[in-house]
């Protein structure tokens, strides 16, 4: 591996968790679920739309780990171990599952449907089964209750992300070249 490859597996993570939490400050807080609105998601998509799969999850572990001992990363300004272990923290857990998912169905054929089809299940299928079945067992409530405040909300959002992330994403790995195909 070249000098040049060691460093961009260290910068794109980095840059790609920076982003991530930036996009926490956009957050709107709903009066009916403990989760807010967030550009998060976005971030995460991008990530495993446009790193390979260890860059998306190191991006996203980073930005966890990073909030988790309390650095105000997460959405609204927030971090800490508390965050990781409430209600917000199963979609932190499908943030990092749904990043590295994404970036395994892209791997070398990033067109813009294939980044669709990856953000959907990745960012949006995955993030919502760790994040709701979470939520539920950490709130006490049901799964159904869970999904009405957990997830049915936040799909129109999400599917706006999706393809906002596929022209994005296609854009950016044009610029960025070939993906590295290997784990």
């Amino acid at each position: 591996m070249g000098e040049k490859n060691k460093v961009v597996n260290f910068v794109y993570p980095a840059m790609f968790a920076a982003l991530i939490s930036v996009l926490g400050l956009i957050s709107i807080p709903l009066p009916f679920s403990p989760v807010p609105v967030t550009g998060q998601s976005l971030g995460v998509m991008l990530a495993g739309s446009s790193l390979t799969v260890r860059q998306a999850g190191a991006s996203v572990l980073t930005f966890i780990l990073l909030g988790a001992v309390g650095v105000p990363v997460f959405a609204g300004m927030t971090g800490g171990l508390g965050i990781v272990l409430g209600p917000r923290g199963g979609y932190l857990l499908g943030y990092l599952v749904g990043a590295i998912v994404i970036a395994l169905l892209v791997r070398q054929n990033s067109s813009f449907w294939r980044l669709i089809a990856a953000n959907l299940v990745g960012g949006i299928l995955i993030v919502y089964l760790f994040g709701v079945t979470w939520l539920s067992a950490v709130t006490g409530m049901g799964l159904e209750k869970a999904v009405m405040a957990g997830a049915l909300p936040f799909i129109p959002g999400d599917l706006l992300k999706v393809f906002a992330t596929a022209f994005i994403g296609t854009a950016v790995n044009k610029r960025l070249g070939n993906r590295e195909a290997a784990l």
